[in-house]
């Protein structure tokens, strides 16, 4: 796509760079494990390694602790660049960021800290554990309980819809040591994959994003050092929409780089498909769909990055967020709609690459807050 739909003006020589560097390791690396990937819904082990090298796991992480000391727009760029090739390969990179490294920077004290963050910025992936079986959007009815014995926790229940569960080393999990004080007996903990106990149960076989795991797991009697509590006992449901709220803009830099991935592959194949004697691309009724799709995603953009700029200025950020994530998941469903249509045929086949695109698409107007949780948060910033 042309240079006049990316808002390069409001990124800095830094922030081009970065976003270069990711692009070229996107193609280069990613790129030629799409396909195959795709075919064994699983990601490619041999890339997640090359994710640390890049220094893409721990972007926010300050260089004490061994991360690249950056922002939250960095990791908006960097899940954008990496979702223009493909969406299961930016998830991982987005979760590491958004949903385990912020809380732990966040409510982490200093052991923590010092403990679990190198790791997580070298080789270690985190996942985040709060969605059940009956908590989903109402993500506060949690059943997993968390009993308190000696200098330990037990935690006793079953999580789902488990991103990066089945290579995960660490998780933050949410437990409720206090059913009698409702969402205010929630807890969070750091759970190692070791801890007796625990398990990784299914992996779920999805529609789109195939290649990243999504996975049950089961805690059965896991024991919990008393040391391993992330932040205050009874404090973890703000903890989990602190760091929902950042993991937002995270979807929805995804949500623009699906689009975006789309479009420029649409573009492309409309220049070279020819019907009636000419390219369809010479069909005013293809430009205009295609000018129409190129400015909806503008905005989009632009919506994902003021989100995240607000959020590396210390602003609240829960209905920029909201927002962000869901004009970006509504915008990323049209367009890559269309894509498939100006494919024609092919659009429907694996051969082409709208049919992915399309797919991957979908999970954004259902992960970290459905569209109509969104549009409840954006509703209630209003009325305030």
């Amino acid at each position: 796509m042309s240079e006049t739909v990316q808002p390069l003006s409001v990124l800095t020589d830094d922030e081009r760079a970065f976003q270069g560097a990711v692009a070229e390791f996107a193609q280069g690396e990613v790129a030629p494990r799409v396909a195959e990937m795709e075919k064994n819904a699983r990601l490619d082990p041999t890339l997640i390694p090359k994710y640390f090298e890049m220094g893409l796991m721990g972007i926010q992480v300050p260089e004490a602790f061994g991360g690249a000391g950056g922002s939250v727009m960095m990791v908006t760029i960097a899940v954008e660049e990496l979702s223009k090739v493909d969406a299961s390969a930016a998830i991982m990179v987005d979760v590491q960021n958004t949903l385990v490294a912020y809380p732990m920077l966040s409510a982490a004290n200093d052991e923590q800290k010092k403990r679990y963050l190198p790791a997580l910025c070298e080789s270690q992936i985190g996942a985040y554990a709060l969605s059940e079986a009956t908590s989903g959007s109402d993500a506060f009815a949690l059943a997993t309980r968390a009993d308190k014995k000696g200098d330990n926790w037990i935690l006793t229940g079953r999580k789902l819809w488990i991103t990066n569960g089945a290579e995960a080393d660490v998780f933050i999990v949410f437990a409720n040591t206090d059913p009698s004080k409702g969402y205010k007996g929630i807890t969070a903990f750091i759970v190692e994959r070791s801890f007796s106990g625990f398990s990784v149960g299914k992996k779920e076989d999805k529609l789109g994003i195939r290649a990243s795991s999504t996975t049950e797991l089961i805690l059965d009697g896991v024991v919990v050092p008393a040391t391993n509590v992330l932040g205050p006992v009874g404090q973890g449901y703000k903890i989990a929409i602190e760091t929902l709220n950042e993991g937002r803009i995270g979807i929805g830099a995804q949500m623009i780089g699906i689009a975006q991935g789309a479009l420029t592959a649409a573009t492309a194949y409309v220049k070279e498909r020819h019907q009636f004697g000419k390219c369809i691309a010479d069909n005013q009724a293809v430009q205009f769909q295609l000018a129409q799709a190129a400015t909806e995603l503008a905005a989009a953009r632009l919506m994902v990055y003021d989100a995240a700029r607000l959020k590396d200025a210390g602003r609240d950020i829960a209905q920029a967020g909201a927002m962000a994530k869901l004009f970006a998941s509504q915008v990323s469903e049209r367009v890559t709609s269309l894509c498939v249509e100006l494919f024609g045929g092919y659009g429907y086949t694996k051969d082409y690459p709208a049919e992915k695109f399309y797919r991957d698409a979908k999970i954004g107007t259902i992960y970290e807050g459905t569209s109509n949780m969104q549009l409840q948060t954006i509703a209630k910033g209003l009325l305030k």
